[in-house]
This record gives structure tokens, C-alpha cells and sequence, in this order.
């Protein structure tokens, strides 16, 4: 990751000293059993170092012997010692004892924090939080003009309306539930994560007793034996409304039904159950076989006055809140009128798509995903937007053949995945020329790649903002204006 200036964080000398406890040894118990890393550890050099910026991700940097350090956990102006490891020409570092602590060092409140991975900034404030996602939106946009402060999340916690736990047998067969820990497939046992939503961990709680009490399998991933992976719960934040995916190995479920009757006596808020199949050996959670065991096999929310109905594949923002502020933020940059045809790139279930409509002449949603494609359709109707429609196929593509027929665009609301747009995709919408481009990132670095492609060729940026999407993580979403020269 590119080197950052540090966010200029004061030292505190009298702040007490943290004990190596608190970090590379937290939970020891548990780390005893990840094979390798007492191995490594062998192998590891104890250095002191000084902490002078964060990476984009949120590690620290640190020099040792003419070397860039990026450590997890560390904070700028912190000294330290650290383990070093080295392995040919890479070299890894962790966090063994924090000499000198930052004033904005806090303890994490989530008890999983040093072992999950999952989020990756709770040892940070969370003004030390939004000042360095600032930072590092602000450094990444410096070609172009300086960013708004950003949008933060009042409660930064219990956000994420999509939840997803796995199941295991422990070293003594019993029943866990939890997330996998980072870039390995040992599952962390975890009651309760702090960005979920309450209730969501709460059924997978309910889960794991009931498999614990009628002895239902979970899958071994190295046997090919078991039951059940996975459970996928995604909650409505507005409508209550709550779908409880299970994602097993087989399709022969035996006591389905009585499943179905214990999980919604536990939890009568429960609005439908499905069972998700999959067979492959892959890091892919959802396989292709659904059958829906109680409900209608979908759930609805509201999100910008507009309901949205969400499948178990359905693409949907993971924090509405945030996403609220989002969008608002993207239709103002749009300028909408009411006279404008507006193109919709990688629509998904048409939500940014379908808030546009309220304000444009015509919504025009282009997505590869088939299902997705169905889903904005039904959502369309579902609210009574006559002025929108959604088609599948290549967004490039499909807008490279409005060019070729003439037709205009005014305005181009892209949001494509992390990776970005490719050339392709970037040369088809400046051959249709949109007087206006409002492009929505989960990842600014690849955003900057293409805001350079869109300004050599004929666009002007005209506003960033960026707003925190994903609190305790060091993702920051971003929200860039361009405007047609001439």
C-alpha cells in the first residue's frame, strides 16, 4: 500500500503501558491450536520501532533496517516493540508491546477484536477513525479537487443488516459458530459482533443450540462431511423483517419441519426460511439450488421512501443509514431536474436507480446479473416508477450502442465493485458523452485510477464526498462529481 504522511497524533507518556497480553498473545488458548504461527514465531526478531503514518489500510508504518514495516494495530507517533518476520525478500511485522501509546488509543469494546480481523480500526477513536478515512480520501484526491468532510454514523455499531456466521466442531467436537479468521479457514467462535445487528446473532445463537441438541452435523470442509455451512441472516432495518438462509451440503434436510417450528417459537419475528445448497469446494457462500422452507423466500425494506424487495443473492447496501445519506448525496451531485435521462450502470436491484427516478425524465438500469435484473423489475412496479426501465446485459456495451443510434444521456450513475470500472467500460461513457458522471466507490484508490481515464478525456471533477459506510473497518466509500467540458 502507498506510504501516508501521519495524521499527526500527539504522544501521551502518561498513558499506561500496554502489556504484550493485549496483543500478538491475546487469547492464547486459542492461538495454540492455529498450527504454523508458534512455528513462525520461532523464526521472529523482536524490533523497536516508531510509528510515522498509517497505510491505507489502517496498519502502521515503521522502518527497520532501510525497510517499510506495516504493522496491525499501530498508531502514528507510537513506539513499539514488534515481531518481524522474514521470509526472502517479503518481511511481515505484528504488534508485540506498545512502548508509548497515542492519545487517541482506545480499548477495543468488541472482546473477538485482536483474534476476528474483521474489523480493523477498533483500537482507534472513533474521531481518530473518521479523521484518517479523511486523510486517506483527501491524499488519494489531491489531482482533483479537496474532498467534503465526511459523512460519519452517529451509532457506529450494529449497522450491517446482512450477517453471516459458520459452523465448525472445536478440538472437542463441539459446536461453534463464528467468522473465519483473517486468511484462514479456522472459525472464531463469536456470540455477538458488535457491527451486526443484535438480532441476527441472536438467531445464530438460537442455531447452535438447536444443532448442539438434535446432533445436526456442521460440514468438514476437509472430510466432505456434515450438514450445514453456513447461515446467512439479513434483517430490514425499517420493515423488521427477517430472512434466515441456511447453506447446507445436501439438499436432505430430515426434521425440517420441526426446524421451522422451534426456530420461530425462539423468534416469531422471523418472516421466511430458505434452504441454500451448496455442493462446491469453493469460498463461494450461496450455491445455486433455493428452496424456501416458510415464507415467500424474499423480505422487503424501505431505504429513500422507496421498498425494495431482497432475495438471499440480492445486491443491497449493508448499512441503510449510511447508505440513505449516500445516495442523497449522489442525486444532488446528479443535478436532476426532471428533464434528464439518466443511465443506471451496475443497477443491481435498482435501488440507487429507482431513488433517481423520483427527480429525472427517465431511469434507464443496465446489470449482468439476470436475477438482479428481475429484482429491480419487480421493485420498479412494486412502487410504481413508470419512468425507469432495467435491462440485462454489458453496461458498456449497451451504452456504446446508444451512442452508435444517437441517443443522449445527461447524466451516468455508476457503482461498480471494488476492482473498479475497466477501459472498456470508462471509453463507452465518454463515447456517449453525459453532460454529467456521478461515480459511487467502495474503494477510492481504484477510483482515482479512473477519475484519471474520465479527466484525459474530456471530463472535469467537480466534487468528492466522502462518507463511512463500514465504522470499526478501514473501507471508506466515495462519491466523485465530473462534468462534459465544453
Amino acid at each position: 500500500m502507498s506510504k501516508r504522511k501521519s495524521l499527526g497524533y500527539k504522544k501521551s507518556k502518561n498513558k499506561p503501558k500496554r502489556s504484550e497480553k493485549s496483543y500478538g498473545k491475546q487469547n492464547k488458548s486459542r492461538n495454540n491450536e492455529r498450527k504454523g504461527k508458534s512455528q513462525r514465531s520461532k523464526n521472529a526478531v523482536t524490533a523497536e520501532v516508531t510509528c510515522s503514518g498509517l497505510t491505507n489500510e489502517g496498519k502502521g508504518i515503521a522502518e527497520w533496517k532501510g525497510k517499510q514495516l506495516e504493522v496491525p494495530l499501530l498508531l502514528p507517533g507510537e513506539k513499539a516493540e514488534v515481531n518481524v518476520f522474514q521470509k526472502g525478500s517479503l518481511v511481515n511485522a505484528e504488534l508485540k508491546r506498545v512502548i508509548t501509546s497515542a492519545e487517541e488509543r482506545v480499548d477495543p469494546p468488541c472482546p473477538y477484536y485482536y483474534e476476528c480481523g474483521g474489523c480493523q480500526l477498533q483500537h482507534m477513536s472513533n474521531q481518530a477513525q473518521s479523521r484518517f478515512k479523511q486523510e486517506t480520501v483527501d491524499t488519494l484526491m489531491k489531482p482533483f479537487v479537496k474532498p467534503e468532510p465526511i459523512m460519519t454514523m452517529d451509532h457506529p455499531y450494529d449497522y450491517r443488516n446482512k450477517n453471516h456466521t459458520t459452523f465448525g466442531l472445536n478440538h472437542k467436537r463441539e459446536v461453534i459458530g463464528g467468522l473465519y479468521g483473517p486468511h484462514t479457514h479456522e472459525i472464531i467462535p463469536i456470540d455477538k459482533c458488535l457491527i451486526h445487528d443484535p438480532k441476527a446473532d441472536e438467531i445464530a445463537g438460537t442455531l447452535k443450540d438447536y444443532m448442539k441438541n438434535t446432533k445436526m452435523q456442521p460440514y468438514n470442509e476437509d472430510t466432505g462431511r456434515g450438514f450445514l455451512r453456513h447461515v446467512l441472516i439479513k434483517v430490514g432495518k425499517v420493515s423488521g423483517e427477517i430472512m434466515v438462509v441456511l447453506v447446507a451440503a445436501s439438499s436432505e434436510f430430515k426434521g425440517k419441519k420441526n426446524f421451522v417450528k422451534t426456530l420461530r417459537k425462539a423468534h416469531p419475528e422471523i418472516t421466511t426460511m430458505l434452504l441454500n445448497v451448496n455442493k462446491r469446494d469453493t469460498s463461494i457462500v450461496l450455491g445455486n439450488q433455493e428452496d424456501v422452507l416458510f415464507g415467500k423466500g424474499t423480505i422487503t425494506d424501505t431505504l429513500c421512501g422507496l421498498k425494495f424487495e431482497i432475495s438471499a443473492k440480492s445486491f443491497y447496501q449493508i448499512n441503510p443509514v449510511q447508505t440513505e445519506k449516500l445516495y442523497g448525496k449522489a442525486i444532488e451531485m446528479a443535478g436532476l431536474t426532471g428533464k434528464e435521462t439518466v443511465i443506471d450502470a451496475y443497477c443491481g436491484i435498482g435501488t440507487i436507480g429507482l431513488v433517481a427516478s423520483q427527480k429525472a425524465r427517465k431511469v434507464i438500469g443496465v446489470e449482468m446479473n439476470k436475477d438482479a435484473v428481475k429484482d429491480a423489475i419487480r421493485n420498479s412496479k412494486r412502487n410504481g416508477v413508470k419512468n425507469a426501465r432495467f435491462y440485462q446485459g454489458d453496461a458498456g456495451e449497451f451504452m456504446v450502442e446508444m451512442a452508435e443510434r444517437g441517443d443522449k444521456a445527461d447524466v451516468v450513475i455508476m457503482d461498480p465493485p471494488r476492482s473498479g470500472s475497466d477501459e472498456a467500460f470508462l471509453s463507452s461513457v465518454v463515447k456517449l458523452k453525459p453532460k454529467r458522471i456521478v461515480y459511487v466507490s467502495c474503494n477510492p484508490e481504484t477510483q482515482v485510477r479512473d477519475l484519471k481515464y474520465l479527466v484525459k478525456n474530456g471530463y472535469e471533477v467537480e466534487g468528492i464526498q466522502p462518507v463511512d459506510m463500514f465504522p470499526q473497518t478501514y473501507h471508506v466509500e466515495s462519491v466523485a462529481k465530473l462534468v462534459l467540458k465544453n
